[in-house]
């Protein structure tokens, strides 16, 4: 063999051993665990927790934002139980798809406030008590908030039926609206409240929404022949 042949044939040998050492490994390789449910849950609360930090470094929420978020979810609670009764009380079509759509937007408001209460480890109030509960002297109360009805005024529409329903709940439901509408008020009113990004946002929206529900209220209420 010339020596021209014998360099060749070297450096064939030499491309031939080093090219399986440049291979990508082997697509069979495991893949890395997928986090457990449990684990993933975990990882999801904590993310919101953080953007809630991140958020309120931004805006800082204040005692007042707490107390709207938490005393909204109790008045929200009451105007959902109001509407509840129009099937049931012989309301009339448009009274019954009124109450409908107050259960509707006021039930996924309840969740958006206790979730935003949640992310910043403050006490969350369930969804069914009507009003906020205080404790004074060591005893729990039911303190209602503006614009919710009395036990006795409650009474009065459970009793209702027909046209009777229908008058007393327009009358009452605007009534509590405004109760509403002048907490959003009180929110904006108060120094350095209303800043954070979803109480500004939330509040806002009741403010609008409830306004322009009461409105509607009245033009049905106005329409309706006199008791």
């Amino acid at each position: 063999m010339t020596p021209s042949a014998a360099r060749l044939t070297t450096a064939a040998l030499a491309m031939a051993v080093a090219v399986p050492a440049c291979r990508p490994a082997s697509s069979t390789t495991p893949a890395a665990a997928a986090p457990a449910p449990a684990a993933a849950a975990q990882q999801s609360e904590q993310a919101a927790i953080e953007k809630a930090r991140a958020d309120s470094a931004r805006y800082p929420y204040t005692a007042a934002d707490v107390h709207f978020m938490s005393s909204m979810i109790g008045h929200h609670a009451q105007a959902i139980h109001m509407a509840r009764w129009a099937p049931s009380h012989g309301a009339s079509s448009s009274v019954q798809i009124l109450a409908e759509r107050i259960i509707n937007e006021q039930g996924d408001e309840i969740r958006t406030m206790q979730q935003w209460l949640r992310d910043r480890r403050q006490p969350v109030p369930d969804a069914t008590t009507m009003g906020m509960k205080m404790s004074m002297g060591g005893v729990e109360h039911v303190m209602l908030m503006p614009g919710m009805l009395t036990d006795a005024q409650l009474a009065e529409l459970d009793a209702a039926r027909g046209v009777q329903f229908d008058r007393l709940f327009l009358t009452y439901m605007i009534q509590h609206h405004r109760g509403a509408v002048s907490m959003v008020k009180e929110l904006f009113s108060t120094q350095g409240a209303g800043q954070d990004e979803t109480v500004f946002k939330f509040a806002s929206d009741v403010n609008v929404d409830q306004t322009t529900e009461i409105a509607r209220m009245e033009r049905m209420l106005a329409a309706m022949p006199p008791a």
